[in-house]
């Protein structure tokens, strides 16, 4: 619990804004482990004292092994509101991305077309004619390098499954520690090198713009790209 209160990012009535760590699940699956939902109402009620049902709605997902800004409804009409600004694309998220290799141009856009294999948990760049294939959209630009890996800066028009990661693939800059996609060899807690770095989304009650900035997790890799850019 002292854990989760340090990594929150902003909390009033209507949302609560955390900085997830690489280990953390935003929704249940089948290893049965406890979503971090399910942890903040165990930390909510507790701290305020709560006697009934604590609410904590999913708004938006990341990645099991990816860091970083997420942020829950503490009210149903936040939740709704939210959702709305989600689904209509109307928030900026910026992520951090540690690859393996440094791209051949240092800024672009990628557009490709890709389609989920369900059973694999893994997504495939295919060809557009190809049936179920959703169009993906990214830009990129390179940020810093260190003797071994490469920061990248991406930002993503369309919120398709494992985009980030399968379009850094495909283009030769396989994500430190994804194995999944192609990384060398495994980060030793199991993450991977994506971060959610920003967020911004407008305060579904005061319609304020909130932006958020979390950092990555202490890691030796992490520590020096945020050290060098900050």
């Amino acid at each position: 619990m002292d854990s989760l209160a340090k990594r929150i990012l902003f909390e009033d009535n209507h949302v609560l804004v955390v900085n997830k760590l690489p280990s953390e699940i935003v929704q249940g699956d089948k290893t049965g482990d406890e979503p971090l939902p399910e942890l903040i109402k165990r930390f909510l009620k507790d701290k305020y004292q709560k006697p009934g049902n604590v609410f904590c709605g999913v708004v938006h997902r990341l990645d099991r092994p990816t860091s970083g800004v997420v942020v829950f409804a503490k009210t149903s009409k936040a939740l709704e509101r939210l959702n709305g600004q989600f689904r209509d694309k109307e928030t900026n998220k910026t992520y951090w991305a540690i690859v393996e290799q440094i791209p051949q141009e240092l800024k672009g856009t990628l557009t490709d077309y890709l389609k989920k294999n369900e059973a694999q948990n893994k997504s495939y760049v295919v060809n557009a004619t190809v049936a179920g294939a959703k169009r993906a959209v990214m830009h990129y630009r390179h940020l810093a390098s260190s003797d071994n890996y490469h920061l990248m800066e991406v930002k993503i028009e369309t919120g398709r499954h494992h985009q980030i990661r399968v379009q850094l693939s495909k283009m030769g800059c396989i994500i430190k520690g994804d194995l999944k996609y192609g990384a060398k060899r495994a980060n030793s807690d199991a993450s991977i090198g994506l971060h959610a770095r920003s967020l911004t989304f407008t305060h579904p009650t005061t319609k304020e713009e909130m932006t958020f900035v979390a950092n990555p997790p202490e890691d030796a890799v992490w520590n020096f790209f945020l050290k060098t850019l900050c």
